[in-house]
């Protein structure tokens, strides 16, 4: 396809989505009008990231020292690519995910609470996975297990006030383990896996998760550990700042009303240092690891769009992209064209997360830290 050509279809599909977008817009102002909550739009089955073919996730928790771990489990190695934003990462085998670099698949994600000290649930993984010959490996050799790939990242709940007095002995490889075992495609949302011990903005955070179906048939899921500095609420309410985006009321259906805040006003106390957010976009779609990392770029518009002020120095926010490649695109659409759309769905699915991840959390028993649900 030459460049003319290439600009007419970028210009074709531009002013489609413009109309698209007009027409959601009156369809939105007549439901208000009658008051009705939230857009009308086709998510997944489950309105889960599982609603991509291919995925499972599996997520486990120790109550004691309020934390857990959630682990994204490919039925085979998937192409992938991730982005980090945040000032304060942990994370673990994420520059294996350059294009230039040799393994061009991975195993797993794994998301974890514990700071450094979470990195352990991929050591349980790992070995969980090399024990039944899963991984990455040069040539089969007796006795010689594969190195299964599991890019992690981990966030920061070492305040929560959960019991962290685990010594030599921290829980995370034996909870990466469970979470394994526990991988399915229906999972709960809220105070679990790697949200349980999250806080977000002054409120209790979570584990969200959101799906999306486009009208050709691709599927965009996501999920996330949102445990922020920014708020996901508007000050002097409770209307998430991913309101514009919300399909099929899926938190709570409260519209946009509220949602303004002058320059500085963040709404609830933040608390800098216990941050950071994980988050994991996966689609049906075939695609090139290049593709995958510009998704994953465009991807982190959802996070800013969601949490208020979001990629902070005391945030280690960090996208990943996987492709379960169970579909293959059009070719009648250029490969720009198609991540374009891609990257713009996973944008706004992912923002839908994090607001579900608020939504759905509960807050911990004896904490001073409330839910979105008892504000």
């Amino acid at each position: 396809m030459n460049r003319r050509n290439l600009l007419g279809t970028l210009a074709a599909v531009t002013t489609t989505g413009i109309a698209m977008t007009m027409a959601g817009k009156a369809r939105a102002a007549e439901q208000n009008a009658a008051g009705a909550a939230g857009n009308i739009a086709r998510t997944g089955a489950r309105n889960l990231i599982t609603d991509v073919p291919g995925l499972a996730v599996g997520n486990a928790h120790d109550a004691d020292t309020q934390t857990g771990v959630t682990v994204i489990l490919p039925d085979e190695a998937a192409v992938a690519a991730c982005d980090v934003r945040g000032g304060g990462p942990a994370t673990r085998e994420t520059d294996a995910l350059s294009p230039e670099n040799l393994v061009q698949e991975i195993d797993g994600v794994v998301f974890s609470g514990g700071s450094v000290f979470g990195m352990a649930a991929a050591d349980g993984i790992a070995a969980w996975m090399g024990a039944r010959d899963r991984g990455f490996s040069m040539g089969a050799a007796p006795g010689v297990p594969p190195s299964p790939i599991l890019p992690t990242a981990c966030l920061y709940d070492l305040a929560n006030g959960g019991n962290k007095a685990w010594g030599e002995a921290p829980p995370y490889r034996q909870l990466g383990i469970q979470a394994l075992e526990a991988a399915a495609i229906e999972f709960t949302l809220g105070t679990t896996g790697a949200g349980y011990g999250a806080n977000s903005g002054g409120v209790k955070g979570g584990l969200g998760s959101a799906s999306v179906e486009s009208e050709d048939g691709m599927t965009v899921g996501a999920l996330v550990a949102v445990n922020s500095l920014g708020s996901a609420i508007a000050p002097g309410g409770k209307s998430f700042w991913a309101a514009p985006v919300e399909l099929n009321a899926e938190f709570g259906g409260l519209g946009t009303e509220g949602l303004v805040a002058g320059p500085e006003d963040y709404g609830r106390a933040m608390q800098p240092r216990a941050n950071t957010t994980l988050a994991c976009i996966a689609t049906d779609v075939t695609l090139s690891r290049v593709e995958a990392q510009r998704i994953a770029i465009m991807a982190q518009d959802g996070l800013a769009r969601a949490l208020r002020p979001a990629h902070a120095p005391f945030d280690g926010d960090v996208v990943f992209v996987l492709s379960t490649a169970h579909r293959e695109a059009s070719e009648d659409v250029p490969r720009s064209v198609l991540v374009t759309r891609l990257g713009a769905l996973a944008a706004d699915t992912l923002a839908r997360a994090i607001a579900r991840a608020i939504y759905e959390a509960e807050a911990l028993p004896g904490s001073e830290i409330p839910a979105w649900r008892d504000l």
